[in-house]
This record gives C-alpha cells, structure tokens and sequence, in this order.
C-alpha cells in the first residue's frame, strides 16, 4: 500500500517538473519559431523529455554568457576610442582657438595699420559715399534721365560700397556729374518712349529744355518717376503756355519762348488742376446758372437801349442845328407838336409840350429799371449761393468730419463762386446802368430845355 502511494507522488513530482521544463524550453527557442512539445507516452519518455530540456537550458544560458564577454569588450574597445578621439579634439580645439586669437590680434594691428596709411583716403571715401548717394536720388527724379537713361546703379553702388573705390569709380563718378552738368544747361531733341493719355507707349520726338520742361507734338509731357518715363498730361496748361511750344519746337537758332516748371512738375501739375471758365461756372450750381442767364440778359438789353439811346442823342443834336422838324427824332416830334399848336395861347402849349416831353422820356428810359433791378438782385443771388454752399459744406463735415478738405471743397466752392458771379454780374451792370440813365437824362435835359424855350417865345408874342 506504501508502495503505491510513493508511485502516485513519484508520477505527481514528474509531472510538476515536466510542466516547468516545457515552458523553459519554449523560451530557449528563437522568436518566431513555432514549439511543438512531443507528448510523452510513458515515464521513461517523460523523463528523457525534462533531461533534455535541461541540457538545451544550460546550452542557451552559455551561449548568452559568451555573447554577453565578447559585447563588453567591444565596448571597453570602442570607449578606448573615443576617448583617444575626444583627446585629439580637444587638442585641436585649442589648435585652433590659439590661432584665432592670433588671427585677432593680427587683424587689430593691420586694422590700424591701413587706417594709418589711409589717411585722407578715408575722408575721401566717405565724400564719394555721399556725392554718390545724393548723386543718385537727383537723377532718379531729374528729366535729363529720359535722354541719358538711369545711371542709378553705378551710383548706388558707389553709395553702398564699404570699400575704397577705385580709379575708375571716381572717372566714372566725375563724368555723370559732368554729363548731367551739361546736360542740365542745353536744349536737346531726341527719341523716347511717351506714355500717351490712351494708355499706350509710343517713341517719340522729344524736345528738352534743360531739366525743366519737354515737350512733343504740341504737348507738354512729365517726368514719371516710379515708371522713369515721360508721360502727356492728361490736361494741358492754358493756351497762352501750350501756344510757345509751336515756336520754340520750329526754331533752330536764336531765342524762343517756352513756358518751363522750375519745379520739376509740380507748377504743371497745379496749372492742369486749376479749374478754367467752364468749370468754375459749373461749380457754381443752379444759382450761378440763374446769376449768369440774369446778367446776360440784363446786358444785353442794355447794350440795345445804349444803341437806341446813342443813336437819338445824334439824331437830336442834327435836329437842333435843323432848320425843320423831323418825325425821327424826340425833339423833332416835340417840335412837331409845337407847330400844330400855333394858334394856342402859352398855357396851353405848356401842356401840350409837356405830355410831349413826358411821352418821348418814357419811351428813352424804357427798361432802364430792368437793368438797374438785375444789378442789385444780382449780389443777392450771389449771397443765395453762398448760403447753399456752406450748408452743403456744413453736411459734408456732419458726414464725413472735417479731416478731409476735399469732401468740403464743393461747398465751398459754390458758395465763393456764385457770390463771384453776382459781383461780376452786378458790377458792370451799374456802370451800364449809370451810363444809359445819364444818356436818357441828357436827352430829356435837351427836349425840356427846348420845351422851355418855346413856351418862353410864345409867351413873348402874346404879350406883344
């Protein structure tokens, strides 16, 4: 009975060591590979099993010890050799920081060295900067760039350069400033690109007067300088300005006239925004329409009635050095009256000379009263246009504010023209006034006085 108890825990012990063989076998297999545990079918296999697999543990755990002593003298191997490395750049490091000290120290004393032999070459290297410099910006603006071309870079280069320029930098720079010199000082006409006001480059024949105008085809031009082409002007000078280029494009030798812009086009360019007649009275609105329509009417009524009245004046003054009366005439038709009066007595006539004289001066001071109301209504309206315009001026600033001028500039320049308008209308128009009232009143001077003098030697024969 004791004997089969012992089998049973002999049988339970193998299997326990067999259970933990298998697993330390299937860890000495490489990754990847597949363990197929043979089954054993009786103790002797079993036990040859779990003794084999002792002898491939001991095998694996070997081989890794000596992998193990062959990777850590290969690392002692290769930290001999970086530290033999590590050495050698550090002494190279020091190689070279001992050189670059050297180095600086060298280049202190070669520094002060080439300032010693430089001398006043440094002084002048820094004025050929600044002449290049200023040089550049001059004729990059200037006029005579269209004819001569850019010439920038050289100058720029000169500008920039940290070195000591050469021979022939300072050739160079001394003839652009004696080109553009003499450029400057002559008339020239040549062939240039002109960028016409249909939007189209075109070469051109170009007359220069030094650096102040050009002009082709009749047209003064303008320097562009962000696009370093001439350009027409949208809008031309006025016509007492574009009438010298005709003259001065014709002639070949002698002196000539020629509107020129010392400004460089900024004289130009205020002279084409200026406003001319047409636009000044259109900035004027409604009123100085209705100002201008008044004032020509008034005008021109009385430059007939000063026609009428001229033309009785002569024909009164040939009447009185006449013998007979004329019915073409006021003082012939108030002499007329007087000879179909003959035999009144003098009151009568007085009476009868009187409503003469009455009818010839309404028909001479006809619309005179015309004239003199538009000559006051005139100003009134002008003040009318300056009332609307600064209250249009006075909305612009409550929508827009105050920090644009432009926004105000119609406002106000309806207010200041109509206000022009009414004095240009009302001025002449009291003096035409004056001029025709004192005619009129001249005339009827004469008829009263002639009036007068009938009814005298009328009264003269009665009482004889």
């Amino acid at each position: 009975m004791s004997r089969g108890i012992d089998m049973r825990r002999i049988l339970a012990g193998s299997f326990a060591l067999l259970w933990l063989a298998l697993p330390l076998a299937a860890g000495a297999q490489t990754a990847g590979e597949v363990v197929n545990a043979p089954k054993a079918k009786s103790l002797d296999e079993l036990l040859s099993l779990v003794r084999d697999g002792f002898q491939a543990e001991r095998a694996e755990n070997q081989r890794r010890i000596e992998e193990f002593k062959r990777a850590k003298a290969e690392q002692i191997e290769l930290l001999a050799k970086a530290r033999v490395q590590l050495q050698r750049r550090e002494a190279l490091s020091q190689s070279l920081e001992s050189t670059y000290n050297e180095n600086e120290t060298k280049l202190a004393e070669y520094e002060a060295r080439l300032t010693e032999r430089l001398g006043e070459m440094g002084e002048l290297f820094g004025v050929v900067r600044q002449v290049a410099t200023d040089m550049s910006g001059y004729v990059w603006d200037s006029l005579t760039s269209s004819q001569l071309g850019s010439r920038r870079d050289l100058l720029e280069k000169l500008g920039r350069s940290k070195e000591l320029p050469s021979t022939e930098d300072l050739e160079n720079l001394w003839y652009e400033l004696q080109r553009e010199m003499t450029a400057q000082g002559e008339v020239a006409a040549y062939t240039a690109p002109v960028l016409t006001t249909e939007g189209v480059v075109r070469d051109q024949e170009v007359i220069r007067a030094g650096p102040f105008s050009a002009v082709s085809q009749g047209k003064y031009l303008l320097w562009e300088v962000e696009e370093q082409k001439l350009r027409e002007l949208t809008r031309q000078p006025p016509a007492r300005y574009v009438g010298t280029i005709e003259g001065f494009a014709s002639t070949t030798g002698g002196y000539e006239e020629l509107a020129v812009d010392p400004s460089r086009g900024s004289l130009l360019n205020a002279l084409t925004d200026t406003p001319g007649i047409v636009e000044r009275v259109n900035q004027g609105g409604v009123v100085g329409y209705v100002i201008i329509s008044l004032g020509a009417f008034a005008v021109i009524l009385g430059l007939i009635r000063w026609v009428v009245l001229a033309s009785a004046s002569r024909k009164v003054e040939a009447q009185r050095k006449a013998s007979g009366a004329r019915n073409d005439n006021p003082l012939g038709r108030i002499l007329g009256v007087h000879e179909e009066n003959r035999e009144v007595d003098a009151e009568t006539l007085e009476l009868k000379l009187d409503e003469a004289v009455l009818r010839e001066s309404s028909k001479l001071e006809k619309f005179l009263w015309l004239v003199k109301t538009v000559s006051v209504v005139a100003p009134l309206l002008g003040l009318l246009g300056t009332v609307t315009g600064m209250i249009q001026t006075f909305q612009a600033i409550t929508l827009f504010g105050a920090g644009d001028p432009k926004m105000m500039a119609g406002g106000i320049s309806e207010a200041l023209v109509t206000t022009m308008l009414g004095l240009c209308a009302a001025i002449p128009l009291v003096l035409l006034h004056a001029t025709l009232a004192n005619s009129a009143r001249r005339i009827i001077d004469i008829l009263d006085e002639q009036s007068a003098g009938l009814i005298a030697t009328r009264a003269e024969q009665g009482n004889v």
